[in-house]
């Protein structure tokens, strides 16, 4: 069953690795690097401030907290567990892959890193503020979509990688937000 699941991974990694171009190289290289989106980050974090005053602090920790559960369990649980090699690191793929980026990363990849991160961000602001402000929902999700999908199109991830990590991504969000919730809702408590 699981030499299936990858040989199914394997080839829908290849189609979706080969749709390349040189113009979309270019930008898959920009959205698939961590440091392109800190300003994203900067701003959000000011745009949280400027909205919330002294309620950002408890979102800001969710977010913080969720990236922390959704970046250990891929990294630092997932994929030392399972093992899987990157396509990268895959040797009968090196002809047959398109590397966009000039580090393969490290030598596991189940599960995404990037994809967790990214959907547990877009997944805990749809929690935290999607309501009053569905334009990050908008946002965000297809932005995760982008991130996630980078890491197939640069030859570092199979699909299958980036689905897990999306899920781990939204259940850290949500773990991450009712503890930040829990939390502000205890110490509000009279003793």
């Amino acid at each position: 069953m699981l030499h299936q699941i990858q040989e199914i991974d394997t080839r829908i990694f290849l189609a979706l690795n080969g749709l390349h171009t040189p113009w979309a190289d270019t930008i898959m290289y920009w959205v698939t690097q961590r440091n392109t989106w800190i300003p994203l980050y900067a701003v959000l974090i000011v745009w949280l401030i400027w909205r919330y005053n002294q309620r950002a602090a408890g979102m800001i920790g969710a977010l913080i907290l969720t990236i922390v559960i959704a970046d250990q369990t891929a990294s630092g649980l997932l994929k030392p567990f399972f093992e899987r090699l990157r396509p990268c690191h895959v040797l009968y793929l090196q002809d047959r892959l398109h590397l966009v980026v000039e580090d393969c990363g490290g030598r596991y990849g189940f599960a995404s890193s990037h994809a967790a991160n990214s959907f547990g961000l877009a997944m805990a602001l749809y929690l935290l503020v999607g309501k009053k402000y569905p334009w990050t929902t908008w946002f965000f999700f297809p932005w995760a979509v982008a991130v996630s999908y980078s890491r197939i199109y640069v030859g570092v991830h199979y699909p299958f990688d980036v689905a897990v990590g999306a899920c781990i991504g939204a259940a850290a969000a949500w773990i991450a937000v009712k503890i930040v919730e829990r939390i502000l809702r205890l110490r509000k408590k009279p003793a």
